[in-house]
């Protein structure tokens, strides 16, 4: 098959182009060819296909120009046009798209009776700012096309401007153009993210689950076994109020037996290395952003890792890598991560937001009994095989072809 992969991103930037990435690496490895549609930028992976790739959008210039192209990026029609008739693809797998490439794109794959699978990978089509997290609360106001609701509340980094473009973006695309319902397949990585779309308004027999993969690129040699881990617990990911640091931070107040090292980077920066330097915490090392076997290292020495979000997370990759490893993840009771998290048999769950329960589960790591943790952690991690999730996926492309 020729596979159109479509994300806006084309260098490692997020767990979403960890994802496509290694789907398009293991699709080529099966005798499949890969064609990726995507943004030009100086750190771009190499492909033989960057010639087709579109101009990017300055989205920090707000000027009349680029907030038409926010809404409809005339050179990625004109760009998708001409790959298609060069290389005549026979299914399109799009991701994140919006802001830049723009669902105008999608059009143009069903005019060329081009079939279209969409993974879901946040909650863009239904939140205008993808998170389902407004004010320091989960939202759900903007259910049934409430998207007013986004500037009002400035759900957008505080902006009435950015609020202002997400709104008028979901209404163009969700409510005038309604460009998703020629969407031939959705992809959910949880039953919860099928759940809240189905909820608001995607149809329910559109939707498919299959659980995220972890990736090809853990190192085999980084699994570990309690005997081989460090005295600190680690947290890694962006640094953002939605993430639960707070809450972390919180908890370690309480929490002597143990060191927290915060990896990652983020908006929230500065505000977490002021409330550490002010609670005068000196059991918590925030290191910054680190990839790869830097990262891996960190994950390996830990004795837990912690996913302490606010927000409604879908499948992160933190969560999976880290079972994948052989770590204990001690995550909040929330979005999709309580479908893979049993408490107190493969990890730990603890009530969003509650930083005494947390406190709690931190201190069960004395008392639990690491064989049959560790036995049941390995036992989840092979729910997430990369061959299992290709398998499934390729038997959809064929029926849709």
């Amino acid at each position: 098959m020729k596979i159109l992969q479509i994300n806006k991103f084309y260098y490692l930037k997020g767990g979403s182009e960890r994802h496509v990435f290694g789907l398009s690496e293991i699709l080529e490895e099966k005798g499949h060819k890969v064609i990726p549609f995507s943004m030009q930028d100086p750190k771009n992976k190499k492909s033989e296909f960057e010639k087709y790739f579109v101009k990017p959008i300055d989205l920090h210039k707000f000027n009349i120009i680029n907030i038409i192209k926010y809404f409809y990026n005339f050179d990625a029609v004109a760009k998708l046009k001409k790959l298609i008739k060069d290389q005549k693809p026979d299914i399109a797998h799009l991701h994140n798209i919006t802001g830049q490439l723009t669902p105008a794109i999608i059009r143009v794959l069903k005019k060329h009776n081009i079939p279209i699978i969409m993974t879901l990978h946040d909650y863009r089509l239904i939140c205008p700012n993808s998170q389902l997290y407004s004010q320091r609360e989960i939202c759900y106001r903007c259910q049934g096309g409430k998207y007013y609701n986004c500037l009002l509340r400035k759900c957008v980094h505080n902006s009435f401007g950015k609020s202002l473009l997400a709104m008028l973006e979901s209404y163009l695309n969700n409510k005038f153009l309604n460009y998703y319902k020629h969407i031939d397949l959705f992809i959910a990585p949880s039953q919860y993210m099928k759940e809240i779309s189905a909820r608001f308004g995607i149809p329910e027999n559109k939707i498919k689950v299959i659980y995220n993969f972890i990736p090809k690129d853990i190192n085999i040699s980084l699994k570990t076994d309690s005997k081989q881990t460090e005295n600190y617990l680690l947290y890694f990911g962006r640094l953002s109020k939605e993430k639960g640091i707070d809450v972390l931070i919180d908890a370690f107040k309480e929490v002597k037996e143990y060191n927290l090292k915060i990896v990652g980077s983020g908006l929230e920066f500065e505000n977490i290395q002021q409330k550490i330097k002010k609670l005068s915490l000196t059991n918590i090392e925030l290191l910054g952003p680190k990839y790869e076997k830097e990262l891996q290292e960190l994950i390996k020495g830990a004795k837990a890792v912690i996913i302490p979000s606010v927000w409604q997370e879908n499948m992160p990759y933190s969560l999976l890598e880290s079972l994948d490893v052989g770590k204990i993840v001690i995550a909040s009771n929330i979005g999709g991560m309580k479908e893979v998290i049993i408490d107190g048999q493969n990890g730990f769950l603890f009530k969003p937001g509650d930083s005494i329960e947390l406190v709690n589960k931190i201190k069960n790591l004395k008392i639990v009994d690491n064989k049959a943790i560790e036995s049941n952690i390995k036992k989840t991690a092979l729910k997430f095989s990369i061959e299992e999730y290709v398998n499934s996926l390729t038997e959809i492309y064929k029926k849709l072809i």
